[in-house]
């Protein structure tokens, strides 16, 4: 039996070389701009995504993989080595589509395969994380149920919170209500967003200015995680010197060992809007 090959998409934003460095397959999602349809980091980058969105009228669109998509890759794969099984994580199923996309393409098989497809019950590098660790694992030679065992413990022990620069595009996509937005926008009011134990928006926190939200979630970590050792990952959009600010304001306050940087890609970048910036924790 080969070594266990991983899947995931796009969502995940996981760098092409870093992808290609560990073995990672992806299966990407679209963005849409009006008639444009644009191939998710593969005929579109992130930094592409946020400089069109300054210049267009109507907020764009996503759309998941079909199963068709997910089958061929399952089917090129098998191709390569029958023996081999398959861990498939992916964006959170209540936020997407496209774990079901992976789980219809699984039963849609023909052959006899082992596939796990995994809800990651994350956004962005938070599906990321996992991934990463799992095609680390897989290198190593590590079985399928130690990597799956590892995915959950890590997916149980991760903590993301971000800030978004207007609740418009989170209101837009059917993550918020209207009247949420419209008050945290007249207000001044920036509502401190984490995702639930099965990956849903929701807020934690409400305080009035950025620099306040920062300092809660700062505290909010702190108290969660204390002087244990942790790895930082800092998220960013198209505001660079907020994710730092907020990266350096955790690192003041918590026992960081590990620092990593990831772009939030035009998928998740469509819902959460530009100038979004985030934190993601997990103990080392």
């Amino acid at each position: 039996m080969g070594n266990v090959r991983i899947v995931t998409d796009s969502t995940a934003d996981i760098p092409a070389e870093l992808r290609e460095k560990l073995g990672i397959s992806m299966v990407p999602l679209k963005v849409l701009f009006g008639e444009e349809t644009y191939v998710d980091a593969v005929t579109i980058t992130a930094e592409q995504f946020y400089e069109k969105l300054k210049g267009v009228p109507t907020l764009p669109t996503t759309s998941q993989p079909s199963p068709l998509e997910f089958s061929e890759m399952y089917e090129r794969l098998l191709g390569e080595d029958p023996e081999a099984p398959i861990i498939s994580i992916h964006l959170a199923a209540c936020l997407s589509g496209t774990y079901q996309s992976a789980t219809i393409a699984q039963s849609m098989l023909e052959q006899e395969a082992d596939i796990t497809v995994v809800d990651s019950r994350s956004a962005s590098y938070g599906i990321g994380t996992l991934v990463v660790r799992a095609a680390e694992m897989a290198l190593a030679g590590r079985g399928k149920e130690e990597i799956l065992a590892e995915i959950q413990r890590l997916r149980n022990d991760i903590t993301i919170y971000f800030l978004v620069d207007s609740l418009e595009h989170l209101h837009k996509g059917g993550r918020i209500g209207r009247a949420s937005a419209l008050i945290g926008s007249i207000l001044n009011i920036k509502p401190i967003l984490s995702l639930d134990v099965d990956g849903g928006v929701h807020a934690v926190d409400k305080v009035r200015g950025t620099k306040k939200a920062m300092a809660r979630i700062s505290e909010m970590l702190k108290e969660s995680y204390g002087s244990d050792p942790v790895s930082l990952t800092i998220f960013k959009t198209d505001d660079e010197a907020a994710a730092q600010e907020l990266g350096e304001r955790v690192k003041a306050d918590l026992n960081v060992q590990r620092v990593g940087y990831a772009a939030i890609g035009p998928v998740i970048g469509t819902h959460a809007g530009p100038g979004t910036s985030a934190v993601l924790i997990h103990r080392v």
